[in-house]
């Protein structure tokens, strides 16, 4: 029996002769050696009608070519190979043959060249892409088709060539499908299947100019006009109620999308401060008569309007709702200090409301993509704390007695947030939804300081004709300020059917989010 350490064996190289060589041949693998390796002793003749074999290093147990021949004989699967098959030398230098011609038609295609790669693909850092699915059919066919006449000792050559191109374009192929689906959708950030369809808005009738504030502090109508591009801003009074003017914009977006009361599923009302702490939606959803649907508040201040529409979109694609109204509304003039310049101009009332409804496939989606943050480490920058006041009981507790203190505001660094995190999130949702900034018809940014508004339109490259503003009317009204600019925008003309709308809010919590929007039926 044969030592262990001899199993591994498997096969050995042929030898070769100067004149073999020559002439590109292989020499004959000699006949089996006439004495084998029986354990004792080693076999030390040479086999007749071919050379010795050289001897292996020491500690082997093989030190004849002899016995090399003799150990390959004796395990059939590990047989020297036939004079008919390739050597490794062969093998090597037709692979080097194969990758030649396939980098000289690689660069006849990219010298545009007639050649089957004339359709080839770029090449990016991302990896290969096809121009157009003919690439692939005109590569295939370079496969299948002769193209001309072959030299026989070239055939094999030709034939492995085009068998090497056709695996690279179907690899191409299965990377342009996935690259395009990537492109289509992010799942769960983008084509939500619904549509905007209705747009209305409601201010209060009392309106506070800046020449008005200039009797209640310390401040200028220029001063207010070249810092934020605020004229006035329109406050409620008396008895007025947010959940009424939130009803009044309801009902006008409904008139506007056509839509009954009735045929409403779901109602979300985004507000901050609404008359009752519980919320408003249900008061709104009865004065307009959506006696079928649900209603609750969304709070994210200045991002609830935005981030209300994504939650509505949400129903909307899974069918649990066909028709949906969002309605954005604040009156934050209810927790301003009238004594501070530095909030006191800034704020305004309004609501403003969007009519949405489900619809069949992605194709007519209207929601193209989106993108949702909060940072509450910066929650301190922009707040309308609890003030409670300490009421002692006769048992010896001492809950408070509940109440809100005015906002608090540092402008600078919501200045700096925004102007740095807004571009940024639109570009985000821009990606999920496979589109450029190039696609966007409209800027639609919440309304808080026209400065924020032209740094933004700028890093985005965008002019600001495209900017959607009407902060010199009404100031900053939270969530408020989307749906209102957007119904002027609307009413006007200025947006139209199947316009596309870069929506991004941004403000308390710290929150901000963008949405990519197609507006209206039309696809």
């Amino acid at each position: 029996p044969l030592p262990n350490r001899l199993h591994h064996l498997i096969l050995l190289p042929t030898a070769t002769t100067k004149r073999h060589r020559r002439a590109g041949r292989h020499a004959q693998i000699p006949s089996p050696p006439s004495t084998l390796f029986d354990g004792s002793s080693r076999s030390t003749v040479a086999p007749q009608g071919g050379p010795d074999w050289p001897d292996v290093p020491n500690g082997t147990g093989v030190q004849s070519g002899a016995d090399k021949r003799a150990i390959a004989m004796m395990f059939p699967r590990r047989r020297l190979e036939r004079r008919s098959q390739a050597s490794q030398a062969s093998r090597a230098l037709l692979a080097a043959l194969l990758l030649a011609a396939g980098a000289m038609c690689f660069r006849e295609a990219a010298q545009g060249l007639s050649s089957p790669l004339a359709t080839a693909p770029a090449v990016t850092s991302s990896g290969p892409k096809l121009s157009s699915s003919s690439g692939l059919q005109s590569w295939n066919m370079a496969r299948r088709l002769p193209g001309g006449t072959i030299p026989s000792r070239n055939r094999h050559i030709e034939l492995g060539r085009r068998e090497l191109l056709a695996r690279k374009c179907q690899a191409v192929s299965v990377d342009e499908k996935a690259a395009d689906l990537a492109a289509e959708r992010v799942i769960g950030r983008s084509k939500l299947k619904c549509q905007p369809i209705g747009i209305g808005s409601a201010a209060p009738e009392s309106r506070i100019t800046n020449s008005d504030l200039e009797k209640q502090v310390n401040t200028s109508d220029e001063w207010i006009a070249q810092r934020t591009g605020i004229s006035s801003r329109h406050v409620l009074t008396d008895d007025a109620k947010l959940s009424t003017l939130g009803a009044k914009a309801a009902n006008s977006a409904l008139k506007d999308a056509g839509i009954s009361a009735e045929d409403v599923d779901l109602v979300i009302v985004a507000t901050s401060s609404p008359d009752d702490l519980f919320g408003d939606a249900t008061s709104v959803a009865h004065q307009i008569g959506a006696k079928n649907a649900v209603a609750f508040d969304l709070t994210a201040a200045c991002s609830g309007f935005m981030f209300a529409m994504i939650t509505a979109g949400q129903y909307l694609d899974t069918g649990f709702a066909k028709n949906a109204v969002v309605v954005g509304a604040d009156a934050l003039s209810r927790w301003v200090d009238w004594d501070d310049r530095n909030s006191c101009i800034l704020f305004g009332d309004g609501a403003g409301a969007v009519v949405m409804k489900s619809v069949s496939g992605e194709d007519k989606a209207g929601m193209l993509g989106f993108a949702m943050h909060s940072d509450g480490a910066k929650q301190e920058n922009l707040a309308l704390p609890y003030g409670g006041t300490p009421q002692k009981l006769n048992s010896g507790h001492s809950p408070t007695k509940g109440h809100y203190d005015p906002i608090t505001m540092n402008g600078k660094e919501v200045y700096k947030f925004a102007t740095s995190e807004v571009p940024r999130v639109i570009k985000e949702a821009l990606g999920n939804a496979g589109m450029e900034t190039s696609d966007i018809d409209h800027l639609l940014l919440h309304q808080a300081n026209i400065r924020i508004m032209e740094v933004v339109a700028k890093k985005l490259g965008l002019s600001m004709d495209q900017v959607i503003a009407n902060i010199d009317e009404y100031g900053n009204t939270s969530a408020g300020s989307m749906p209102l600019a957007l119904d002027e925008a609307v009413k006007s003309g200025r947006v139209k059917d199947g316009d596309v709308i870069a929506f991004a809010g941004f403000g308390a919590g710290l929150s901000w989010g963008a949405s990519i929007v197609r507006w209206g039926e039309k696809n």
